[in-house]
């Protein structure tokens, strides 16, 4: 294992995880799930609607308000071989970025048919060729408005350890109750778990909220293929942040308040907002990759779920709470059965100084 003062290699990052401890469907209420609060130590078992006590009046919690499309469209090619894609990202003049998954990628040019879960309708889509970042996704142009084929004809973007077939439970759990701007290819899980009576107790209790907008991409679930982590290149979403959430953080850090975020989509939008040194509102791309030593400007709590081994986001986690606490939380998760993944339980924590 590597010490605090010397590089993290990938295998760092790993643990055993029982397969039946990844959650397959979510807890009967959102904020039924279990809360491990790492603000203390020991840690303490907690229930998630229990998270307004855990914080104090003034504190300022951010969102992200992103809406997870149904981004999952499966099709054929003319020849007939089957089509799997996954959009990433809407362009305009009707043209999407995809990953495909095919037995041979159709070339620029070529016609890929996208039918409804039932059958009962399609549409065509032309292959224009590869786009994105270093060309590794597929550029399409779609017929019409991409996000209304994509509502009618697409499913659910459950994520690759989920092995059941989306259904009319997850269009309403594998979305946050106050999405707003559609976008997102998987969900920002740690906001999954706030209901309405949460939210309601935040207010009464004086905390604050305010919101960011990361469109969530499938690179989140991209594997680190490197044993040397600062090798690894991240994967890049779009994020804005708007000038009344910099007014809100400046406002509650001036008061002795503190930022809370929620996911850590939320945190890469506001810590990649400040990587000039201070936090400033606009949108843009971001590819930030936060390992330990990373210099947190912004977010002092953060809630989150817990994450795949030898992930990137369990790296972010390490550097914001520390890595031998961060490990020493998984072991204790894993030990009291807490469920993990997009639909598990989640856990608080304070940023180590």
């Amino acid at each position: 294992m590597s010490s605090a003062s010397g590089p993290f290699r990938l295998s760092d990052f790993d643990f055993e995880l029982p397969p039946e401890l990844i959650a397959q469907h979510p807890a009967a209420e959102r904020s039924g799930s279990r809360l491990l609060d790492g603000t203390h130590t020991p840690p303490v078992d907690r229930i998630f609607r229990e998270l307004p006590s855990l914080l104090r009046p003034g504190d300022l919690l951010v969102f992200n308000d992103t809406r997870v499309i149904k981004a999952r469209l499966l099709g054929a090619k003319s020849t007939g071989g089957a089509v799997e894609a996954l959009v990433e990202r809407v362009l305009p003049n009707h043209e999407v970025l995809v990953h495909l998954r095919a037995s041979k990628s159709p070339k620029a040019g070529a016609v890929v048919r996208f039918a409804s879960g039932d059958g009962s309708s399609h549409f065509e889509a032309e292959m224009l060729g590869r786009g994105g970042p270093e060309d590794s996704l597929f550029h399409l142009r779609f017929p019409s408005e991409p996000f209304a084929l994509i509502e009618r004809h697409g499913h659910v973007p459950l994520p690759p350890y989920i092995t059941h077939a989306d259904d009319a439970e997850d269009e309403r759990r594998y979305q946050t109750v106050f999405a707003a701007k559609p976008g997102a290819a998987a969900a920002p899980t740690a906001a999954l778990h706030f209901d309405e009576g949460v939210l309601a107790a935040l207010r009464e209790r004086g905390v604050g909220s305010a919101s960011v907008t990361l469109h969530v991409g499938a690179g989140t679930f991209q594997p680190v293929r490197t044993d040397n982590i600062a090798e690894h290149k991240m994967h890049s979403e779009w994020f804005e942040v708007p000038q009344a959430t910099v007014d809100a953080i400046a406002a509650t850090k001036a008061a002795g308040g503190r930022v809370v975020s929620v996911g850590t989509t939320t945190l890469r939008a506001l810590e990649s907002a400040a990587l000039g040194g201070t936090l400033q509102a606009g949108s843009r791309d971001t590819d930030i990759f936060i390992t330990p030593g990373f210099d947190f400007r912004v977010v002092d709590v953060l809630v989150t779920n817990f994450h795949l081994p030898k992930s990137t986001l369990l790296m972010l986690v390490s550097a914001f709470a520390g890595y031998e606490p961060v490990m020493a939380l998984y072991r204790h998760a894993v030990a009291q059965r807490y469920r993990f993944f997009s639909y598990g339980d989640a856990m608080l924590l304070e940023r180590t100084p």
